[in-house]
């Protein structure tokens, strides 16, 4: 991923005037270089929609399981048990809290509480591949690099989310990731890398699973938050000051005052490093015992655990990248003869309880703390698999079928318990409501309080609607 600092707005290697090699540029390199959580930029643009009257968002934000590699409709979330053997595939379905609807036998916690989500059946994934994974994370269906060489620069929902409501604490990054691969999370691309997600792998300590989803008993180092040998905060506070100092030379020439708000929002983004929230945030040892326990010691579910810390703390966008290895991801149940993807019964099988339990244990903590009417909850992936199994010269296989796919909800203070759309009997076409890719962004869009006719530039300085194919909000859920 081409991450940039967090500090880009200090322009630490730019050569200023006639001077190549100053103090000043030492000092913002020095700046620069200790890390961070959010850019001066983002702090200068929230300001300014403040002073233009423009209403500031509230604490809405977004959590997205992003199931990497493509989970099976039919074994999943719609479920055709009166179909021969070859279609239904090998796993029951039970019945749920909604009357007359069923699910996966391997989602019994999901079934138990299924009024607090809504299914959708039928979305439409045409266009959606994987490697890189871009449709469904930008919602625009021309997000697809392997057949559109401008497919990579297509922002993803979390930037647009970070550019045009920002982060709900100043202290926070907008958009947060989790990532097992570049490849799996989608980036700014045309909005800019400043509105790129903060990659937290390294921001806090986690458990080490290899590619076939072994705990390795190792755990990955929190050293995001540590400061060189020698530097201190009261260090860095001084090497601030200095740079206002230097600034405030120039500032005696600005008659609009803009070198003093600037000052302003440098010395803001500073504060998200020295200063603890967004280390706390990130620290889940912070947490009682009893709420670790409950969220279990796997990875994913650790991940979840700190995405709720990280929404309750100011976060806007999260995205978990559901994956053990770093090629098209766990959920590309291809067979049990491609490993290390699984087919239906040794793939998919052992996701479904570990999934159900992640997913149930987040929405459960989120309502009793009260958040979930704020946090939109959503768990989906690239595309639907085929309705019959054998692909591939497999038993039980399904290669990619991005005619239709599932998706489920939850939170958000959206109308929930309900099913939108339905396919045909096997599964594999849709009968009834549609669901593109857009619409899936102007949803979250219109919950994150982002307005739809939003646009943005390309390279070429055209502006580009945030929202396209005529994509609208699912009024079921408003």
């Amino acid at each position: 991923m081409h991450q940039d600092h967090a500090f880009a707005g200090f322009h630490a290697t730019e050569r200023e005037g006639l001077v190549f090699r100053t103090r000043r540029n030492m000092l913002k390199a020095g700046l620069a270089g200790i890390a961070g959580l959010t850019v001066p930029r983002l702090l200068q643009t929230r300001a300014a929609a403040a002073a233009a009257g423009r209403q500031m968002p509230g604490g809405k934000s977004v959590i997205l399981l992003w199931m990497t590699g493509g989970p099976s409709q039919i074994d999943t979330w719609d479920p055709k048990p009166e179909r021969p053997w070859v279609n239904r595939g090998p796993f029951a379905a039970i019945d749920t809290a909604l009357p007359g609807v069923q699910i996966c036998e391997h989602l019994p916690k999901q079934a138990a509480m299924l009024d607090k989500f809504t299914l959708i059946r039928s979305v439409d994934a045409r266009k959606s591949n994987h490697e890189p994974n871009k449709v469904f994370q930008t919602g625009n269906r021309e997000a697809a690099p392997r057949v559109n060489r401008q497919g990579e620069m297509y922002p993803a929902l979390g930037s647009v989310v970070a550019k045009f409501h920002g982060a709900n604490d100043p202290a926070m990054p907008p958009y947060v990731a989790f990532e097992k691969s570049r490849s799996h999370i989608a980036c700014a691309g045309w909005l800019g890398r400043r509105y790129d997600p903060f990659i937290a792998n390294q921001a806090t300590r986690l458990p080490v699973y290899d590619l076939v989803g072994n705990d390795t008993g190792q755990t990955s180092g929190a050293d995001l938050f540590q400061l060189p040998a020698g530097l201190h905060q009261s260090r860095i506070s001084t090497r601030r000051d200095l740079v206002r100092e230097f600034d405030r030379l120039r500032s005696d020439l600005d008659q609009s005052g803009s070198m003093e708000a600037l000052d302003t929002y440098r010395r803001n983004a500073v504060e998200m490093v020295v200063g603890r929230k967004a280390q706390e945030a990130f620290d889940i040892g912070r947490e009682p015992d009893e709420v670790r326990a409950r969220y279990g010691k796997h990875l994913w579910c650790q991940q979840a655990l700190i995405a709720r810390r990280l929404v309750e703390a100011g976060v806007a966008f999260v995205t978990i990248d559901l994956s053990y290895h770093t090629a098209s991801g766990t959920w590309d149940t291809h067979g049990d003869n491609i490993p290390p993807y699984g087919g239906i019964q040794k793939g998919l099988g052992p996701l479904l309880p570990l999934f159900d339990h992640l997913l149930t244990t987040l929405v459960g903590d989120l309502g009793e703390r009260g958040l979930l009417d704020d946090v939109l909850v959503i768990a989906m992936g690239e595309f639907g698999r085929t309705p019959n199994m054998g692909t591939q010269d497999s038993t039980d296989g399904r290669n990619h079928w991005p005619v239709v796919m599932s998706m489920c909800l939850a939170g958000g203070g959206l109308r929930h318990g309900q099913v939108i759309g339905a396919t045909e009997r096997d599964g594999g076409q849709i009968a009834s409501r549609p669901v593109t890719p857009a619409d899936l962004a102007a949803t979250i869009y219109r919950h994150m309080d982002v307005p739809l006719d939003a646009t943005y530039l390309d390279n070429r300085g055209r502006p580009r609607y945030i929202v396209e194919e005529n994509g609208r909000p699912l009024g079921e859920l408003f």
